[in-house]
């Protein structure tokens, strides 16, 4: 239905889009401290003035408008498209936590000023491309109108580097610095190779070739402390004052996050709306092996174009939109699309309890339990399979996969309900709370939740890891005591899921999932520059006192 209507509002609007261009290449705009950022404008012909939307990439903005930008350009606004500082033809050094919010204030400041834009700007973009749309937005530029962030989170430790449990999101980061970063001479590394390096302190070099700077700082503050603090959106987002357009993806490394700041922006009164598919870091596609239905293609261009329309040209500016849904949100299971007015959407706790034998049950923990233990190795980590990874599916492949292969391992505790009565849906943030202790001064502790097929088939949903020194706060750091059992709390991710009658619910404990994310080496010293590993004794309690259990938000 979506590809239908999609189609024909695209044939109408390419009936009257105009045909003939005017760009300018490599213009060199002027940022404050003097440095020129290399930018390609490209407007319809004419000497009118146009709305105007901007595009800042660290990945060559090229001499061609890319095809995705060029139904904006078609339907009557100028594109301008930039190198960011540091990359393409652009000037000065690369820093990509510090720069881009002056950058973008700049920016937007040179193009108000052109003879051919009427002075109302819009943003858009994914990743990185997001990313700057927001420092931009928080910088109060009087231009920025508008923006539409796609799959670009809002916080740099918990999106770019680290994760909810503290651990570091190695492959998504190594990969990044190793495709992007890469001195030019240096033969492509190999992926196996350069997650596996120790210490992490030098893992940039093995990745890339050279020392990065942000890498370093990353590093030397493991904890969320001022450094990150300051350079997060989300700390900051009350500074965002503009309408805001988010899109998102189940299975994609930034989905928290992105929730996060439509949570946040719509509890301060804000203009948001997201759109949340079941997609991977490439919105909106799909997944080799894995059919979420025609409905999870949307046609995105045309909703942002509609967001633009609205908030750069004035049209339907007097429509009512408070009684539209401002979330929309995919419910996988049964493959459809659903509305809400803020996240999350109201929910009930169920709780399933933890038993031995690999049981999870809706009735209360049982009276008495024998605790599961196992072995975590650092050296031979439980390998990622699938997930809200990022960037490169080829090297690191994303998205739902069967996780059987895993559940012949000695170090995954595997606890399934039985078959559902009827069917049930999940929807909102996903927690493992475990009564839990380690041989080691510190570890850590990883949970994920599957949706098991009739056939047998276990799909992954959502997944989350805790370093247990940051049991109690991402703030500071608090050795274990071996042999002392603590209660932790592991934020598995976010999902919307519809269990179908007679699928089983899947709870997946472990230690490691490498390299989603890096591995603990059990010894307590500080990660970056450990390179001697431990193998460590873990163990879960599950009865009365102890009542460990999966905690899911179910919408009735």
């Amino acid at each position: 239905m979506f590809r239908r209507a999609f189609l024909a509002q695209f044939l109408l609007l390419a009936a009257a889009w105009p045909q003939a261009v005017d760009k300018d290449l490599h213009v060199r705009v002027r940022m404050r401290d003097g440095v020129h950022l290399c930018t390609n404008v490209f407007r319809p012909e004419g000497n009118q003035r146009f709305p105007a939307l901007l595009v800042r990439t660290p990945y060559g903005k090229g001499t061609d408008l890319a095809a995705a930008y060029e139904p904006f350009l078609k339907s009557g606004y100028a594109v301008v498209v930039q190198d960011v500082r540091g990359r393409g033809h652009s000037e000065g050094a690369f820093r990509p936590l510090e720069q881009e919010e002056n950058d973008g204030y700049d920016t937007l400041a040179w193009m108000g000023a052109q003879s051919w834009c009427n002075g109302r700007i819009g943003m858009v973009g994914a990743s990185y491309l997001g990313i700057v749309q927001w420092k931009a937005a928080l910088s109060g530029s009087p231009y920025l109108k508008a923006i539409s962030p796609a799959v670009a989170g809002s916080d740099e430790f918990e999106d770019r580097f680290y994760s909810k449990g503290g651990a570091m999101k190695l492959g998504h980061r190594l990969s990044w610095l190793a495709a992007n970063l890469r001195l030019p001479q240096l033969p492509e590394p190999k992926f196996e190779e350069y997650v596996r390096h120790l210490p992490l302190r030098s893992s940039d070099r093995a990745a890339a070739g050279r020392q990065i700077d942000f890498w370093q700082a990353a590093l030397n503050h493991p904890a969320y402390d001022d450094y990150w603090r300051a350079i997060s959106t989300r700390e900051h987002i009350a500074q965002v004052k503009v309408p805001a357009l988010i899109f998102a993806g189940w299975y994609d490394n930034f989905a928290e996050n992105d929730l996060e700041a439509f949570r946040l922006l719509r509890q301060m009164g804000r203009e948001a709306r997201i759109v949340v598919g079941p997609w991977p870091h490439n919105v909106p596609s799909g997944f080799a092996g894995f059919d979420f239905g025609p409905e999870a293609n949307l046609p995105i261009r045309r909703i942002q174009l509609e967001w633009f329309d609205r908030w750069l040209k004035g049209v339907n500016k007097d429509k009512d939109l408070s009684r539209e849904g401002r979330a929309r949100l995919f419910l996988m299971g049964a493959n459809r699309w659903k509305d809400a007015q803020d996240w999350p959407p109201p929910s009930e706790p169920l709780r399933l309890y933890l038993w031995s034998g690999g049981r999870l049950s809706v009735k209360t923990p049982p009276q008495r339990s024998r605790p599961d233990s196992y072995l975590y190795d650092p050296r031979n980590p439980v390998p990622t399979m699938g997930g809200a990874v990022c960037c490169n599916p080829k090297i690191f492949p994303w998205g739902p996969m069967d996780q059987l292969p895993l559940e012949k391992r000695k170090d995954v505790l595997v606890f399934s309900s039985e078959p559902l009565k009827e069917d049930l849906e999940v929807t909102g943030s996903v927690r493992a709370v475990l009564w839990v202790s380690t041989s080691a001064p510190d570890t850590d502790f990883t949970a994920k939740l599957i949706d098991v097929w009739p056939d047998g088939r276990a799909i992954n949903l959502c997944d989350g890891i805790l370093r247990l020194r940051y049991r109690n706060s991402l703030e500071r750091l608090e050795a274990a005591l071996p042999g002392q059992i603590y209660q932790v709390t592991i934020e598995a991710g976010v999902t919307s899921s519809l269990f179908r009658k007679g699928h089983r619910i899947r709870l997946h404990i472990s230690s490691s999932n490498f390299p989603r994310f890096d591995r603990n080496p059990n010894t307590g010293r500080p990660v970056a520059d450990e390179t001697e590993p431990r193998t460590a004794r873990q163990t879960v309690y599950h009865d009365a006192g102890r009542p460990s259990h999966l905690l899911l938000p179910v919408v009735k």
